[in-house]
């Protein structure tokens, strides 16, 4: 299972969440507490790729992906130490389908749309083929990778992602069923996803016959980190929303933040968090 994390709010340098606190992404790549398997197996290790997709000066995201460990790349930290962002997400990988390789590591971007999933799909593989079909070829053409998080973006985008997200969702969620249905097969199905169109961000945390990943959001002034990763530094009102939380995994630090609850649609501008019922 994937863990990540999307920022939107005040410019920050990106290292700031990335790199810096005691339980950043990158320690969770190697050492994530929330990250369980369908047979609830803990499942510390993210090392399947990486990637960072951020809005700075202009309206299209600049993006960063390998499908090397990210504790490996010091491209990576290179980056993230000099890139100040208003929007930005992170993503590390721990692959369910699709081979390690760049193609497959999220964010997924089109035009000035990102979108990040961790999370599966049950039997891919089988209704893959009818699911492409269903992509319209404005977007079809822009598939290159093997993952089902990058076709659920394009069946998104092919249902009105830029027009109306939540029904763009609701509609692929009626489209996975439809075709495993259609195959007979019983739909597993798990998306903690996050969506930016340089704006607004928004997440999706749902799951059918699976027990939803944990999604988590905090809007407090005080969880960014000096270089050692110790003292707070005061930033101006933001919103962060996560795999799992950035801080030590101790009871006082963890009540910095809010789990956000299964079933749920978020839908933050403006540096105010909006959380609705996804399946409405």
């Amino acid at each position: 299972m994937c863990r990540w994390i999307a920022y939107t709010g005040e410019p920050i340098f990106i290292e700031q969440l990335v790199i810096l606190p005691t339980h950043s992404l990158i320690q969770q790549s190697q050492n994530a507490q929330m990250s369980f398997t369908a047979q609830g197996k803990l499942l510390n290790l993210n090392a399947d790729g990486f990637g960072i997709g951020w809005y700075a000066e202009k309206n299209e995201p600049g993006l960063f992906k390998d499908e090397l460990p990210v504790w490996s790349s010091e491209n990576m930290h290179e980056l993230c130490r000099q890139v100040r962002a208003h929007t930005f997400m992170a993503h590390v990988r721990a692959r369910t389908t699709g081979v390690v390789q760049r193609s497959n590591c999220h964010p997924f971007k089109y035009k000035n749309w990102l979108f990040q999933h961790n999370g599966s799909v049950s039997d891919f593989e089988v209704i893959r083929k009818d699911l492409h079909a269903e992509i319209t070829p404005e977007f079809y053409g822009h598939l290159v990778g093997t993952t089902d998080s990058e076709t659920l973006f394009l069946l998104a985008l092919s249902y009105g992602l830029m027009d109306n997200p939540k029904l763009a969702m609701q509609k692929m969620v009626a489209c996975l069923r439809a075709v495993a249905k259609a195959h007979k097969a019983d739909l597993s199905l798990n998306l903690s996803c996050a969506i930016s169109d340089g704006e607004t961000l928004w997440t999706t945390r749902y799951a059918e016959n699976a027990k939803p990943h944990t999604q988590f959001y905090s809007t407090k002034s005080d969880w960014v980190f000096d270089e050692k990763g110790e003292k707070k530094i005061k930033q101006p009102d933001s919103v962060i929303i996560v795999s799992e939380p950035l801080d030590s995994a101790d009871e006082e630090l963890y009540t910095k933040w809010t789990e956000i609850p299964a079933n749920s649609f978020t839908v933050t501008k403006n540096n105010q968090i909006q959380i609705e019922n996804f399946m409405d």
